[in-house]
């Protein structure tokens, strides 16, 4: 046992971090992504507390837990389009010429708006022809349809910003100002 203790005495255990945290992108703007995150966590454990500890599950806690997901969700997804960082392929992208991938990064930029947008109409149609109440508790299912219009208006708003963006500087997301054309990581 002495032998064990030894090396691990003698052994040099490392920690480094593979990369320094930069939060400079973080905005107030995406706060209400991590509050609605831990309110359902709390639920979520509220859910597991009460169905195996105490044998007496909550049924309000799986019905609110869903609709915080869903809220958690487009929460996200409008902080993902202010930083301009939504999930693409962007294989092919890479390998063509600056000129064309600017006409590709505005095409990519006004489709991408334009979505959002027929979204917005889409779930305000959605939100005003729904007039159930949620299951659990007596609150319209309406309310979740307006907070996703919300979230896609603000989407839409964003996908603006950057087009905007993109125009003036010239760039697309994969090229950086400074660097005179040449490619630089995917965000």
């Amino acid at each position: 046992m002495s032998k064990i203790q030894d090396e691990l005495q003698t052994a040099k255990i490392e920690v480094e971090d593979d990369e320094d945290y930069d939060l400079s992108d973080v905005s107030a703007t995406d706060i209400p992504v991590l509050v609605i995150f831990w309110i359902l966590a709390f639920v979520v454990f509220l859910q597991f507390f009460t169905r195996y500890v105490l044998n007496n599950s909550l049924g309000w806690t799986e019905e609110i837990a869903r609709f915080l997901l869903i809220a958690v969700t487009f929460t996200g997804a409008v902080m993902a389009t202010r930083k301009n960082s939504h999930i693409a392929v962007e294989f092919i992208y890479r390998y063509l010429p600056r000129p064309v991938r600017r006409v590709a990064q505005l095409l990519i930029d006004v489709l991408s708006t334009a979505f959002y947008a027929g979204m917005v109409y889409l779930t305000l149609q959605l939100a005003g022809r729904t007039g159930q109440l949620m299951v659990s508790i007596e609150v319209p299912k309406s309310y979740l349809y307006y907070y996703v219009a919300i979230c896609f208006a603000a989407m839409t708003l964003y996908g603006l910003w950057n087009t905007v963006k993109h125009l003036r500087t010239g760039t697309s997301r994969l090229i950086d100002p400074d660097d005179h054309g040449d490619l630089k990581g995917a965000d």
